[in-house]
This record gives C-alpha cells, sequence and structure tokens, in this order.
C-alpha cells in the first residue's frame, strides 16, 4: 500500500477557530439548537420570558403561545422531557434553590428532584415548540 505522510496530526489547527470559540458557551443555550422543548420557572409572568408577541395566542403566528384549551401535542412527559427536566432541577437543588417536598434525610439532588415530580411539586414548566414557530407551555404537574 503506498501512502503519503504529507499531514501532520500535531498541528495548532486541529479545530477550526470557529469551533473553539463556542466551546465555552452556555450548555443550555446549546442544548435548544434544534428547538423542540425549553425548560421554564413555573409561574413566571409572560413578559418575563422572551419578548414574543403573544397578543392574540393564534398557533399560525412565530412565537406565540397556544391556548390550554387549543394545545394539539401528547399530555404525557417524553423520556427526554423527564430527563432533561430532573437535570435541570436536581442542579437547581444542588444550588441550595427551596426544595417542595419533605426530605425525610435526603440529600441527594437527583433523588430530590425525583421525588418532587413524583408528588407534582416540581416548579417549572415545559415549552414544547411546534414547527410552525408556536409553542405551547406544559406545566409538569399537569
Amino acid at each position: 500500500m503506498d501512502y503519503e505522510d504529507n499531514q501532520n496530526f500535531d498541528d495548532d489547527d486541529a479545530f477550526p477557530e470557529e469551533d473553539v470559540d463556542n466551546m465555552d458557551e452556555n450548555p443550555d443555550d446549546l442544548d435548544n439548537m434544534d428547538g423542540d422543548i425549553e425548560v421554564l420557572p413555573n409561574g413566571l409572568d409572560e413578559e418575563h420570558l422572551d419578548g414574543a408577541d403573544r397578543t392574540s395566542g393564534n398557533p399560525h403566528v412565530k412565537g406565540s403561545e397556544i391556548p390550554k384549551d387549543k394545545r394539539m401535542t401528547t399530555p404525557y412527559m417524553t423520556k427526554y422531557e423527564k430527563a432533561r427536566v430532573l437535570g435541570t432541577r436536581a442542579l437547581q437543588i444542588s444550588m441550595n434553590a427551596p426544595v417542595m417536598v419533605d426530605l425525610n434525610g435526603e440529600s441527594d439532588p437527583l433523588v430530590i428532584a425525583m421525588k418532587e415530580l413524583r408528588e407534582r411539586k416540581m416548579p417549572l414548566m415545559i415549552r414544547r415548540y411546534l414547527p410552525d414557530g408556536s409553542y405551547e407551555d406544559w406545566a409538569v404537574d399537569e
């Protein structure tokens, strides 16, 4: 077999410079690049979220919220949403966020987050984006 060994793998340009610049970005910002779901704090006013137009609630307007009575996605949490919600809540608990359930001597943040989910006392919401740009907000306790 005949090949040329022209390529030096010890180059400093192993990564393109634009990829290296993105390595220090917040991982939560990178998770929502495909627009599937977003975890939001429960009980926030709509004007505090992202400033999109929410006046009409028309599902065909990009960035508008679909009213609760017109939701079209499943009422069941997917395994991906569950993993995201548990991880987000466990991180909050580990950073001394108030716990919504009785601890009973439990100290593991992930176990506490699972207990909050099981008892439907988790203070988070799931935002599901639809292909037309509108979204549905689901409380974890629904």
